[in-house]
């Protein structure tokens, strides 16, 4: 899997899929180099589909994903960690053949945690001020904490939502340095249905592509000029 952004070439900055093909393919189209932002499978209707067109990206050169927390637990699932399987996670094993879940399996245990490309950064759950002089770790596929933790599920403060799901602090939007913009996913923030941007204290920026795909929501993406 390639791990680097091409710099000479316009690249379309894709929000967590969740199983949705039609838009994936819709956001795959043309000639722009794909960054995904992690969150493939689970929830939407067909992961292992939406997993094979992201193979076939990589494999023409036309594209990379970051790790996010559904990819990271389908890799531990089928390496046979210990894992709580729900509902979306039990339908997307049962999509994948013996082929596909290797090939799951081998790309997400490469798959960068967060990337840079000039004045911009690419993860999947939130910012750490140690992403920015650090290379992504290699992953092992145990429990996630430190950089690595703050990369797949952002900023937790402890509490519990009135969902269940954890409650997620942005704080780590204020820690983003003048001049530099996250693209991250995970936390689907938007009220419009359409990416939301929020600026922190230092100058930085934050544009959260998540806009609910495979989850009620529709697929959202950013497309952004070659590198000066």
């Amino acid at each position: 899997m390639r791990t680097t952004i091409p710099s000479d070439r316009p690249i379309r900055v894709v929000g967590d899929v969740h199983g949705d093909l039609s838009g994936f393919r819709a956001a795959a189209s043309g000639e722009h180099f794909i960054v995904q932002l992690g969150d493939l499978v689970d929830h939407g209707p067909d992961s292992a589909g939406v997993l094979q067109l992201m193979f076939d990206l990589i494999d023409a050169r036309r594209g990379l994903f970051v790790l996010g927390n559904h990819d990271f637990k389908l890799a531990r699932a089928l390496s046979g960690g210990k894992v709580a399987i729900g509902p979306a996670l039990a339908l997307t094993l049962d999509r994948l053949d013996d082929d596909l879940a290797e090939r799951a399996l081998a790309e997400i245990t490469r798959a960068p945690a967060w990337l840079r490309r000039d004045d911009a950064l690419f993860v999947h759950g939130g910012f750490h001020t140690a992403m920015l002089d650090q290379p992504p770790p290699s992953i092992v596929l145990g429990r996630a904490e430190g950089v690595l933790g703050r990369a797949l599920y952002g900023e937790a403060t402890g509490r519990r939502q009135a969902d269940g799901f954890p409650e997620r602090s942005l704080a780590w939007v204020d820690r983003i340095p003048a001049g530099l913009t996250v693209y991250c996913g995970h936390d689907c923030r938007s009220t419009d249905g359409r990416p939301w941007i929020t600026a922190g204290r230092a100058g930085g920026r934050a544009v959260f592509v998540d806009t609910g795909a495979g989850k009620g929501g529709h697929l959202s993406w950013i497309d952004l000029p070659a590198a000066a």
